[in-house]
C-alpha cells in the first residue's frame, strides 16, 4: 500500500533522495521517538526509508519494509478509533518551527482520490529546524491539532498536534521525515551505503533505538469475533466492539499482518479447551510482497453448545521453509 507521494509545507517538490552523507555529523543530532506511543503495542512502524536508487526496494537491513522512493518513516496506528482517542506527535529534537500547514481535511484517498491531495502530500503538518543543517518534518497530522506555530521555539518532546489522516495516506500514521543540508537521509542507519545490510549511525537516542528494533513481518491486529471479519471492520476497530461469548453463534480469530513477502505461507490455526484443534485456515505461499494481510478462522457453535475454557489461536509464517513469526492468543469463554 502506497503511503505518500511528499511534498514540502510549501508547493515544492523534496529534493532528491541522498543516502551517502558523511557519518561524523550524525553527533549533531539526537532523536526521541515522535509519536506518544508504545512501538508494537499501540503504535507501529508500517515503512522505512527505501535504500534502492533503483525501482527496486530495499530498507537498512535489506528487507522489504518500504516502497520505492519512501524518504521517511512511518509509524502507524492500528485503528482509526486509535487515532480518534487522540495520539500526539512529538518533537523529536530541541529546535524551531519553520512551517506549519493546517485545516486538510481527515479522509482517506481510498475514498477522494490522489487528485484531491494535489501540492498538499503531506497533509497537516509541521517542519522544525535543528541547526547545522538538520531539520525534521511531520505529516499527515490531524485536521485543527497543530499546537504550534512559525517561529516558535520547541524542546525535544513538545506536542506539536495529533496523529490523523489529511494528505496522501489510507491510513492513520505519521510520516516522519529527516534531512541533513535538505537532503533526505535514514534516520536508522545514516551515513551507510545503499547497497549496505545495516551499518552507518543511527540518529535514535536510546530509548528510541531500543523500541525501534527492527521486525518483519509483525502482527498488527489480531483478536476474536462472533462472525466472519472484514478488513474494514479491523481498520475502524469496530471488530473490538462485540466479542464473543458463550452465546455466541459462531468463534472466529483474526489477525492482521505487516511485512510479508511473496512465498511466504501462513497458518491460522484456532484450538479448544482440551487443546485439539477446531479449525484451521491455511493460506496459499503469497504471490507477491503484501503491506499488510488480513486471515481469518472459525467455525459455528456446536450442537451441544461451546465447552466453557480457553481458546487458543496461533498464527504462524513460514519463510523459505523456516518459520520468521509464530504468535499465540486466547479468550475465555464462560458457561
Amino acid at each position: 500500500m502506497r503511503a505518500l507521494s511528499l511534498s514540502l509545507l510549501s508547493s515544492g517538490l523534496l529534493p532528491a533522495l541522498i543516502l551517502g552523507a558523511t557519518a561524523a555529523t550524525a553527533q549533531d543530532i539526537s532523536l526521541r521517538l515522535p509519536l506518544a506511543c508504545e512501538v508494537g503495542k499501540t503504535c507501529f512502524v508500517q515503512h522505512l526509508v527505501d535504500r534502492d536508487p533503483s525501482p527496486a526496494t530495499r530498507d537498512y537491513q535489506c528487507g522489504r519494509l518500504t516502497y520505492d522512493g519512501h524518504d521517511g518513516t512511518d509509524l502507524r496506528l492500528p485503528t482509526m478509533a486509535a487515532q480518534k482517542q487522540g495520539v500526539d506527535v512529538l518533537a523529536a529534537a530541541d529546535g524551531k518551527v519553520l512551517r506549519t500547514r493546517d485545516g486538510v481535511a481527515d479522509v482517506s484517498i481510498a475514498a477522494t482520490g490522489k487528485d484531491a491531495v494535489q501540492n498538499i502530500e503531506c497533509g497537516n503538518g509541521v517542519v522544525i529546524d535543528h541547526g547545522n543543517g538538520w531539520q525534521t518534518q511531520y505529516c499527515h497530522m490531524a485536521k485543527d491539532s497543530i499546537a504550534v506555530r512559525s517561529g516558535d521555539a520547541v524542546k525535544a518532546g513538545d506536542r506539536l498536534g495529533r496523529v490523523g489522516l489529511s494528505g496522501q495516506t489510507e491510513f492513520p500514521h505519521l510520516h516522519f521525515t529527516v534531512r541533513k543540508d535538505d537532503k533526505a537521509v535514514d534516520p536508522f542507519a545514516f551515513g551507510a551505503a545503499p547497497e549496505a545490510c545495516g551499518g552507518g549511525t543511527s540518529l535514535w537516542d536510546a530509548s528510541a533505538r531500543a523500541s525501534l528494533s527492527y521486525q518483519q513481518p509483525y502482527l498488527l491486529n489480531k483478536g476474536f469475533a462472533p462472525g466472519p471479519v472484514t478488513m474494514e471492520a479491523i481498520e475502524s476497530g469496530t471488530v473490538e466492539t462485540s466479542l464473543p461469548d458463550a452465546a455466541s453463534t459462531a468463534l472466529v480469530a483474526y489477525i492482521r499482518a505487516v511485512g510479508l513477502r511473496g512465498g511466504d505461507i501462513q497458518t491460522l490455526t484456532l484450538f479448544g479447551p482440551d487443546g485439539k484443534p477446531l479449525a484451521q485456515n491455511k493460506v496459499p505461499a503469497l504471490d507477491r510482497d503484501k503491506a499488510q494481510w488480513m486471515s481469518f478462522g472459525g467455525l459455528r457453535r456446536p450442537a451441544s453448545g461451546w465447552p466453557p475454557g480457553l481458546y487458543r489461536a496461533v498464527y504462524r509464517v513460514e519463510r523459505d521453509g523456516k518459520p520468521v513469526l509464530e504468535q499465540a492468543f486466547g479468550i475465555n469463554l464462560k458457561p
